[in-house]
């Protein structure tokens, strides 16, 4: 285990997480007597009302990136009268600590010429897409924050009256519309302490269970005796937080990396190095496991609130995630009733859980997905999919908000599943056949109008103007496709851009015309919207990190894509709202690889844990006549390998794993398996290629034979455990059955790994090979050795997952030989036995034997 400082340096961290109880000389004594709460959140808090109403909400109000360029243009257009960027706040004292209520006014203007009440303007700027010409009012909640605004400035100025303006801009015109409002000081003051007032219990609650939280963390002790070198991972991650980086962790399995990124976590929050831990995962699975270890901590003392993010459409109680009023009871009203179900909760649960969530949501009749998200504001811990993160559209806008951040810890698991994600998170892709398609829809809608004298569709011109805006796009794409044989890299676009964004400005006018029309075609230009927003949003980020092409597709469709060859700067973007990110994976070799395009930085951390397993259990096989090669994929090497797996079960009777590089080679070696060395002593099972949760559930239960047993106990005293019959499954290596899931004890005693993993090649792998090419790295490593190799890894971890665990790992394909392979190989790999058919089952018979 290497980090770049020098194990001297560990001193802080080992006084953290337990070897002393005094904190390191200039660390943060906890949270002391003050609450704090932005102005933003204050009111979107507690002046929310009414119901939830996709129609309109769930369309996105404002693109971070061009709301900040309105902000910044606004700005400069004004006088040297306009201050920009006010930093405000202000200290309201509550029962138990000082709340700090803060925020930045965007702008105050302080000149005799301000207007008529007075010499002081607090000014809020707000980016939309609407049309500012057809707002009647500003937004009452925007007019809310101005106002906190304007009570603590005129306070704090002893001013008598003031006036606040709200500055819409459109953020495709940049056409401006101002709202002004005037007030006295007094009856903003009277205003502003009323809000404080009620907020107040929340405070209250927050207050003690911070109190009681960092109490625990003060007293809470690692719950089970440190492995080997577990405690100086657990010091890594602490001394990584205290420095404000990242660490970029591979530790193989049974390091117990989970307790040991989390108990450290736990430890800074109790010294102040962070507010709220957010446990980010790419699967469900790993998500139940960070509960269990919250749990785990939680019978040693621990007091702290944690809550797992649950998809919106598996929480929602209804058939249909429809989320409007006349859709769905529980929208309707939503927010008239959802902080008296939140309060409820709070002060009667220790902890929130999906079933208390669902419990509560319920009662109050509220949408359960929505409390959620409002209850992971009083969450200790935050466990969610990386998309609240890092996706542009999912992000939990709460915490990660343009401009938001916080002292947040982000520990991402499995965090080499998150290049992939990044890349399709901050890809988007347009069809051109869409556009016709749309056009047919609103012809149609057209048609079916005419009769309709009232129709908005028709009445307003809606249906010219979007016939018309979707025929010059449609034909900026055919231009496109007229340059493209089959694929072609493409440079410039903004002739489409430009006619997208008219198309966008035309659409969005249009939704909030017919806002609670039922109209059939409103459905498909929503639907359309949002592809258009995802793609105007992603063109904002295209610098040299992607590469845009066409392609013509085997279905004859032609497609248009912004492709993220290197999603490192906007995951470094989004960790960056964040004090400290932990990254961490049982396989994320080559690890200056996974550094370099997860948005690693100069000074972040890397650490190797070596495996705690005794490798005398377990068998790593290499053959030298088999491969999966596409040149090789004849008859007689489908019977080779066959024969292969045959050779390796036959000698012990157990459940094994069999992996192969795609569905079709699998079905391949399965028939070939079953046909030949089938019998009653070996039974076989296939993943199918589309698995639905039960049927995922009931191949894994396959495997669970005597859970729990002791192999090597059973193997030493020669006892048979239901061995009369082998289990051989054969799954496709790469998917959900090569990864995520723990086999342990006598579930799982081998894997057979067929082939080097290596992705089929394809445009986009090819462009990443082109792409790293250039850049002066190895292509072939980026875009298919790495990823290849990991798959294999993945696949291989599934056997070892216990100190006591007994198994074979047999590597099927004579590339693992070669030097490109065997320099990707994790330490624990460096002893290895290279086999050939005529011998491979006298060897598995040797390391069976030597247990007996």
């Amino acid at each position: 285990m290497g980090m770049e400082e020098k194990p001297a340096a560990l001193v802080s961290a080992e006084r953290a997480i337990g070897y002393r109880d005094t904190c390191p000389e200039g660390e943060p004594q906890g949270t002391g007597m003050e609450l704090r709460v932005s102005v933003r959140r204050l009111v979107e808090f507690l002046l929310r009302h009414g119901d939830i109403d996709n129609r309109h909400h769930g369309r996105p109000e404002s693109a971070t990136q061009e709301g900040g360029r309105i902000h910044r243009m606004i700005q400069r257009r004004m006088g040297t009268d306009y201050q920009a960027e006010v930093s405000l706040h202000y200290r309201y004292q509550a029962a138990h600590c000082d709340l700090i209520v803060e925020g930045r006014a965007d702008g105050i203007i302080e000149s005799r010429e301000s207007g008529a009440a007075g010499e002081v303007i607090i000014d809020e700027i707000k980016g939309t897409f609407r049309d500012v010409s057809r707002m009647k009012d500003p937004i009452l909640v925007h007019v809310a924050q101005a106002k906190c605004y304007a009570a603590i400035y005129g306070q704090q100025q002893k001013l008598k009256e003031i006036r606040i303006r709200m500055t819409y801009c459109n953020m495709e015109t940049e056409e401006i519309r101002y709202f002004y409002q005037d007030y006295t000081v007094r009856e903003l003051e009277i205003w502003f302490l009323d809000l404080l007032k009620k907020y107040q219990k929340w405070a209250d609650y927050e207050w003690e269970w911070k109190r009681l939280t960092q109490q625990s963390i003060h007293s809470l002790e690692f719950p089970f005796p440190y492995r080997k070198g577990q405690k100086e991972l657990a010091s890594f991650v602490y001394r990584t937080i205290y420095h404000k980086k990242k660490l970029f962790l591979e530790a193989p399995t049974g390091v117990g990396k989970t307790l040991s990124v989390l108990y450290p976590s736990l430890k800074a929050m109790g010294k102040g190095l962070g507010e709220k831990i957010f446990y980010l995962t790419a699967k469900t699975i790993t998500r139940t496991v960070a509960e269990k270890t919250y749990d785990q901590l939680r019978e040693g003392g621990l007091r702290f609130k944690s809550i797992i993010i649950t998809a919106k459409e598996k929480i929602c109680f209804m058939e249909e995630t429809e989320c409007n009023p006349e859709a769905c009871p529980y929208a309707q009203g939503h927010y008239d009733r959802i902080n008296d179900a939140v309060y409820e909760l709070l002060i009667h649960e220790a902890c929130f859980t999906r079933e208390k969530i669902t419990e509560y949501a319920q009662k109050h009749q509220v949408c359960p997905y929505e409390m959620s998200l409002d209850v992971s504001l009083f969450a200790d811990g935050i466990i969610c999919d990386y998309n609240y993160l890092f996706d542009p559209h999912v992000y939990l806008r709460r915490f990660f908000g343009e401009g938001a951040g916080g002292n947040y810890l982000f520990l991402v698991d499995e965090a080499h599943n998150l290049l992939e994600r990044g890349r399709e998170m901050y890809s988007a892709a347009l069809i051109k056949e869409d556009f016709l398609a749309l056009k047919k829809d609103v012809e149609r809608a057209q048609e079916e109008a005419k009769e309709d004298k009232q129709s908005l569709l028709i009445r307003l011109g809606y249906d010219k103007k979007l016939k018309r805006q979707l025929e010059k796009c449609n034909k900026e794409m055919l231009a496109l496709k007229r340059q493209c044989e089959e694929y072609r890299l493409v440079a410039d676009i903004d002739p489409l851009v430009q006619g997208l964004l008219r198309l966008h400005s035309t659409m969005d006018d249009y939704l909030d015309e017919v806002e609670e029309v039922k109209l059939p075609v409103r459905e498909d230009i929503l639907n359309f919207y949002f592809l258009v927003c995802h793609f105007l949003e992603i063109y904002e980020r295209v610098d040299e990190n992607y590469v845009k092409y066409t392609m013509l597709q085997e279905d004859g469709s032609f497609l248009l894509k912004l492709f993220c060859v290197n999603p490192a700067e906007n995951l470094r973007e989004c960790m960056g709202k964040g004090r400290s990110t932990i990254l961490f994976s049982a396989t994320l070799l080559p690890i200056q690889y996974y550094k370099r395009l997860l948005g690693g930085e100069n000074g972040d951390f890397e650490v190797y844990a070596e495996s705690v397993f005794n490798q005398e259990k377990r068998a790593l096989l290499i053959a030298n006549d088999v491969t999966s090669k596409y040149t090789r994929r004849t008859e007689n090497e489908y019977q080779n390998i066959a024969r292969y797996i045959y050779e390796i079960v036959k000698n012990r009777h157990g459940n094994y794993m069999v992996f192969c590089p795609s569905y079709t080679f699998m079905k391949e070696i399965h028939g070939r398996f079953e046909r030949e060395f089938g019998s009653v002593e070996i039974d076989c099972i296939y993943q199918k290629e589309y698995m639905d949760e039960q049927e995922r559930e009931d191949f894994l239960h396959r495997f669970e034979g005597n859970e729990g047993c002791d192999l090597a106990e059973a193997i030493r005293m020669e006892v048979e455990m239901e061995e009369d019959k082998s289990l051989v499954g054969f799954c496709v290596l790469g998917g959900i059955f090569s990864e995520g899931i723990d086999l342990k004890n006598d579930r799982l005693i081998g894997a057979i790994i067929i082939g080097t993993g290596l992705p089929q090649i394809g445009r986009e792998r090819e462009i990443l090979k082109d792409y790293f090419d250039r850049k002066g790295e190895s292509g072939f490593d980026y875009a298919y050795r790495y990823p290849g190799m990991n798959k294999v890894l993945q696949a291989a971890g599934r056997v070892i997952r216990t100190a006591q665990d007994i198994g074979i790992i047999a590597l099927l394909d004579e590339r693992f030989l070669q030097y490109a392979y065997q320099r990707m190989f994790p330490r624990e790999w460096s002893e290895f036995e290279i086999v050939d058919g005529a011998a491979v089952a006298k060897r598995v018979e040797r390391f069976w034997d030597s247990w007996l």
